[in-house]
């Protein structure tokens, strides 16, 4: 038994810590060194052993997505009012985004439908379900949702500041722009998060009102 296990598994590791190898790396170096060679290096392994836990390079790149969006994951979907959950979701999403700038690229190239993944999608729609909203509504709920905060995540991960840019312009040619882009601050970027996901869970709420009540 030993010897089968030194051929194909390291004692001791396992998928988690794959992923949790797998996100490091590229979080330390970036999306191009990550390959399954590198990977098993990192972990002492051969590569061929990193296959007994993730089949192959897809599956790897999926995972690392499982990762980054295991850590937006509330205690709880439905503990709270479906805003303050949907909030709470983005806001802990693009923390974990930005604590992960390298990984920000795959979430935009790739749905990742890891059953860890599917598992959180059905906690947010089961959630949106039970407060009144359409089955379908709930999905484009989720998907404009994540849209906002992982286009806004790559934004920043980017270092994309659109006010700041604007800020140094000519102001004789556009003033009303750099007056604006000047009067925001440096704290731009955040505030205009809060402001935009407040207007998306306001219009959400608008949904809501207009769905018929089933007597």
């Amino acid at each position: 038994m030993a010897a089968n296990r030194a051929r194909g598994q390291r004692a001791g590791l396992t998928r988690q810590a794959v992923l949790q190898a797998a996100l490091q790396l590229v979080d330390g170096e970036g999306m191009k060194a990550l390959s399954m060679r590198r990977l098993g290096a990192e972990l002492g392994v051969e590569a061929m052993t990193v296959y007994h836990h993730v089949p192959n390079k897809s599956a790897l790149l999926d995972g690392v997505i499982e990762q980054v969006v295991a850590e937006a994951v509330p205690p709880e979907f439905g503990a709270a009012t479906w805003r303050e959950d949907l909030s709470s979701y983005a806001y802990a999403l693009v923390t974990a985004l930005g604590a992960h700038p390298h990984a920000v690229p795959l979430l935009l190239s790739r749905p990742a439908m890891t059953p860890r993944n599917l598992r959180t999608m059905e906690a947010v729609v089961g959630m949106l379900h039970e407060a009144g909203f359409p089955l379908p509504r709930t999905l484009d709920i989720l998907y404009s949702l994540t849209s906002f905060v992982v286009g806004h995540a790559a934004a920043q991960a980017g270092r994309v500041d659109g006010a700041g840019s604007i800020a140094t312009v000519d102001p004789d040619a556009y003033p009303l722009l750099v007056g604006a882009a000047r009067q925001a601050g440096e704290n731009a970027a955040d505030a205009r998060f809060d402001f935009a996901l407040h207007a998306l869970l306001a219009g959400f709420e608008g949904e809501l009102s207009d769905v018929p009540t089933v007597v």
